[in-house]
């Protein structure tokens, strides 16, 4: 029997076509040549306690079949459970591709799993139920893949969070029953993209086969693994629908978020890699592909609520002399919008705050050389606005319970076309008649209640309108911090920001978990005040700007306020930013530990990127750094290295190791560099080292020095 394989990157997918029913799972792990198969029947032997009739796991599982792990999907007719049979199969193959239609006749429902390379490197997964009956059918779950895990899975990545607080990474064993990662806040959440990774035993950053999955949704989901009493898990993973939520009537469909799967057999590096590419695959620029990304920016924690038109110019001519590219005015700007009480839902400027509207002020932000950006809130309306004394029925609800506000404002039910023709209608009209580049787009609440899969789809619709009426400007998805950096908001957005909290030593693990699912480009990284607004914590410029330089550089204080000498360096590592995002953006990552708490990361290509490694607490135990392995680096032959400097620190500098004191760069082989290490000079807590590394030979443009 030849079986149905796809290869991608690292992995291999083999299934067993079977008649009249779905393919059975042979093989989802690393890269195999499984050649001619005997049939999975005949591999398997009878066991004790079990059906007479053998019932392994396929593609599209059915209850009731034999199969006790989770179905492919759950239905409802007239209240009544249905539990369909599939009674006819249709796979249809290409070289990168398969389309596997399966029916029941009785039910009359269809099942289309659709399964395609993506980027040369992994698997965008997708499931569509149809109702091909005479009556409706409730959908109640379709999972969007459910697969086994490579043998000798062991562990799962996962990331949960809260405002302030995201991204926190999970790292646990495999247990002996069901690992369940479910949302139900109405948004993706401060958890990160809805998304795990499953390591084999023994693997890590650099080695082992690593099983990586994120969902492209921006709602409510459920990632589950479960161990089967043969001795291997599956994997599931959909969108949480909400009750009676999917009725599908005669000839309607309901597709389930696509799934973004990856293997990699050079560990969570090579997994993280892969769903770079595909998430990349995804992005939609202005003019077709990504230009530099500008360092803008943001006034929200420079003023808050307190602005007007003459206090934000001269915020803007701030940010000009320091070298900023693009300057987003944030909340605040709208009518009746003195506190986060009122105003929202009526998009025209405040009359108090900006008599002139707008335009004023975005045509003086362009004459001192910036773009501008403006800050928006469509999905959210206040119970003091305009709008919602207009139409109250607009406001997501549930009749017969009350209302509930959250930071003083209500959801704006998305699923109703009128809606959304509303605020299209406010957002063109501004877009038309100010001259604004980039939107940040915010979501400050959860969902209660819930607005199902048709609020994130409603919500997906009016961003894909706006998209297509102003091409070229960028948007910016942002929800209370990081509650909505995810898979399914990026072919509309071209950044996350990451969260409300620019503390630091908070970002570096933030940052981290950010990279395992979406690249450093979309990555929203701000230098913000000292102290910082959401700790209180205190630390160096340099400590703070080296940390952001990691991903979209920008700028989240008042320039002006800074000392003298503390404004010119800012302005020195906004030169360094707009020197180096060439070499950190649309381009490989790769992250790493080492003892004593450092962590690494490296950024660009083998042969020319930076290196940038991290003290963030207690000093040292060790008497002096040991060398630091680069395994990325095997095979990059004769390398440059270059000692940019020392961020952060504070107090006397630690002596330096005589082979960093010179002005030269010094040769290393690639080959020892990941096996042997790299001498590292010593870090002092709060502290971010930066080499740069160049093939020899190797032309590249020079980088700005920035100030230690």
């Amino acid at each position: 029997m030849m079986p149905l394989v796809l290869h991608a990157g690292g992995g291999s997918l083999v299934l067993e076509p079977v008649a009249d029913t779905a393919p059975l799972w042979r093989h989802c792990g690393a890269r195999v040549v499984p050649g001619a198969l005997s049939p999975l029947a005949a591999t398997r032997t009878a066991a004790s306690y079990s059906l007479d009739r053998d019932c392994p796991l396929s593609t599209a599982p059915l209850a009731g079949q034999g199969w006790f792990g989770p179905p492919v999907l759950t239905l409802r007719r007239d209240g009544i459970a249905l539990a369909p049979v599939w009674t006819r199969a249709r796979v249809e193959t290409g070289e990168d591709r398969w389309r596997i239609t399966l029916g029941d006749g009785r039910s009359g429902i269809e099942l289309v799993q659709t399964v395609r390379i993506e980027a040369g490197v992994g698997w965008r997964i997708g499931a569509a139920l149809t109702n091909r009956g005479e009556a409706p059918i409730v959908l109640d779950h379709l999972n969007s893949v459910i697969a086994p895990l490579p043998p000798g899975a062991a562990r799962v990545v996962s990331w949960r969070g809260r405002h302030n607080a995201e991204l926190v990474e999970c790292d646990e064993a495999l247990p002996e029953h069901v690992w369940l990662r479910e949302t139900r806040r109405g948004i993706s959440g401060h958890g990160g993209a809805p998304g795990v990774q499953v390591l084999q035993a023994g693997a890590g950053w650099d080695h082992g086969t690593v099983l990586a999955l994120q969902l492209c949704w921006s709602g409510d989901s459920r990632i589950a693994i479960e161990r089967d009493d043969e001795g291997f898990y599956v994997l599931s993973a959909g969108a949480v629908l909400q009750p009676g939520e999917a009725v599908l009537a005669p000839g309607a469909t309901w597709a389930a978020p696509d799934a973004l799967l990856a293997i990699s057999g050079a560990g969570r590096n090579g997994a993280m890699a892969a769903q770079h590419a595909m998430v990349r695959a995804m992005l939609r620029w202005p003019g077709g592909a990504m230009g530099p990304r500008k360092v803008h920016l943001n006034s929200w924690e420079a003023c808050y609520f307190d602005h007007d038109a003459a206090r934000i110019l001269d915020l803007a001519r701030a940010a000009a002399d320091i070298g900023i590219e693009r300057f987003v005015l944030d909340d605040g700007w709208f009518k009746g919008r003195g506190d986060d009480s009122a105003g929202l839902g009526d998009w025209t400027a405040d009359p108090v705050k900006y008599p002139h509207g707008l335009k004023p002020l975005a045509d003086a932000v362009r004459a001192l050389g910036m773009e501008f950006g403006l800050w928006v809130e469509p999905e959210m309306v206040n119970p003091d606005s305009d709008l919602y004394r207009a139409h109250p029925e607009w406001a997501l609800h549930r009749a017969g319970t009350p209302l509930l506000t959250a930071r003083g404002q209500l959801v704006l039910d998305m699923r109703i076309a009128a809606v959304r023709d509303y605020l299209f209608g406010a957002l063109d009209a501004i877009l038309r008649s100010v001259p604004v580049g980039y939107l940040k787009w915010d979501h400050n609440r959860d969902l209660v209640p819930a607005g199902g899969a048709g609020q994130v789809r409603g919500t997906y619709d009016l961003l894909a309108r706006l998209r297509a009426a102003h091409p070229a400007v960028e948007i910016e998805s942002c929800a209370g911090g990081g509650g909505r950096s995810d898979a399914g908001m990026v072919p509309y957005v071209h950044r996350f920001w990451t969260s409300d909290n620019i503390d630091a030593v908070s970002r570096v693990a933030m940052q981290r978990g950010f990279l395992a699912f979406l690249p450093p480009e979309l990555m929203g990284c701000h230098v913000g005040a000292s102290p910082a607004h959401a700790t209180g914590r205190s630390q160096s410029l340099a400590f703070r700007a080296a940390v952001a330089s990691c991903g979209h550089f920008g700028v989240e204080l008042d320039p002006a306020a800074l000392a003298p000498n503390d404004r010119a360096a800012l302005a020195q590592w906004i030169a360094f930013a707009r020197s180096a995002r060439d070499l950190v953006h649309g381009r490989g990552v790769w992250l790493g530990q080492a003892g004593d708490g450092l962590v690494w990361q490296a950024q660009g290509a083998p042969d020319t990127g930076l290196l940038l490694w991290v003290m963030r607490a207690a000093p040292p135990l060790d008497r002096r750094p040991c060398p630091l392995a680069l395994p990325f680096l095997a095979g990059a032959g004769a390398l440059r290295v270059r000692l940019l400097g020392i961020a952060g620190g504070g107090g006397h500098a630690p002596p330096m190791p005589a082979i960093w004191t010179g002005a030269d760069p010094v040769d290393f082989m690639g080959d020892w560099l990941a096996h042997a290490g790299l001498p590292l000079p010593p870090l002092r807590a709060e502290t971010v080292g930066v080499f740069h590394l160049a093939g020899v030979g190797c032309t590249t443009d020079p980088l700005a020095p920035f100030p230690s």
